[in-house]
C-alpha cells in the first residue's frame, strides 16, 4: 500500500506542476502586448538631400512635384561615391511602396539592383513627354526611363503600375 500512495503523490505533483506553468504561461501571455497593426512610419523631410544631390549629381535629379499629402515620403539618401546614386522611398496611400532611383552606373546592373530583378517587358508607356518601359517580375514592378544618357532613372516598388505611373509623371528633373 506504501507504494501505491508515492505513485499517486507524484502524479499529483506532476500534474499541479504543469497547472502551475499553465498558469505562468497564460499570465505572460496575457502582459505581452498584441498590436496586429502596420507600425506608422514617419514622413522624412527630403529637401536638404535633393539640394546637395542636384548641386553633387551629374544629371538632372528627379523629384515628385504636386503629389498629395496622401503620399508620404520615408526614405532618402544621395550616395556621391556609389555612382552619383539618388534614391527617395515613398509609401502610397494604400500602403505600398514606391521608389525613385538614378544613377550613373552600368545601366543594365542598375535597372536589376533598382527593380530588385525585375525583366523588361515589351511595354512602353508615354507619360508626360517622355517614354518609360515597363519591367515585372522579382520583388518589385518598375518603370525605367527611355533616351538617357549618361543615368538612368528607375521607378521602382510594390504599388501598381498605376500608382507608379502616377510618380513618374509627377516627377520634375532639374
Amino acid at each position: 500500500m506504501a507504494g501505491t500512495n508515492g505513485k499517486q503523490k507524484t502524479v499529483r505533483d506532476m500534474i499541479l506542476s504543469l497547472a502551475l506553468i499553465g498558469l505562468a504561461a497564460g499570465f505572460i501571455y496575457l502582459l505581452v502586448p498584441h498590436d496586429d497593426h502596420a507600425p506608422d512610419i514617419q514622413r522624412v523631410d527630403y529637401r536638404v538631400e535633393l539640394l546637395t544631390a542636384r548641386r553633387a549629381a551629374s544629371y538632372p535629379v528627379a523629384a515628385p512635384e504636386g503629389l498629395p499629402s496622401t503620399w508620404k515620403a520615408t526614405s532618402v539618401r544621395f550616395q556621391g561615391e556609389a555612382g552619383d546614386r539618388w534614391h527617395l522611398g515613398y509609401q502610397t496611400p494604400d500602403g505600398q511602396y514606391v521608389q525613385i532611383e538614378q544613377s550613373t552606373q552600368k545601366r543594365a546592373d542598375f535597372i536589376d539592383d533598382a527593380s530588385q530583378g525585375a525583366s523588361a517587358t515589351k511595354t512602353t508607356e508615354k507619360i508626360g513627354d517622355r517614354t518609360w518601359t515597363h519591367y515585372t517580375g522579382g520583388r518589385y514592378d518598375a518603370l525605367v526611363l527611355d533616351g538617357t544618357t549618361g543615368s538612368t532613372t528607375v521607378v521602382a516598388g510594390t504599388a501598381s503600375f498605376a500608382r507608379l505611373t502616377t510618380m513618374a509623371a509627377a516627377l520634375k528633373l532639374s
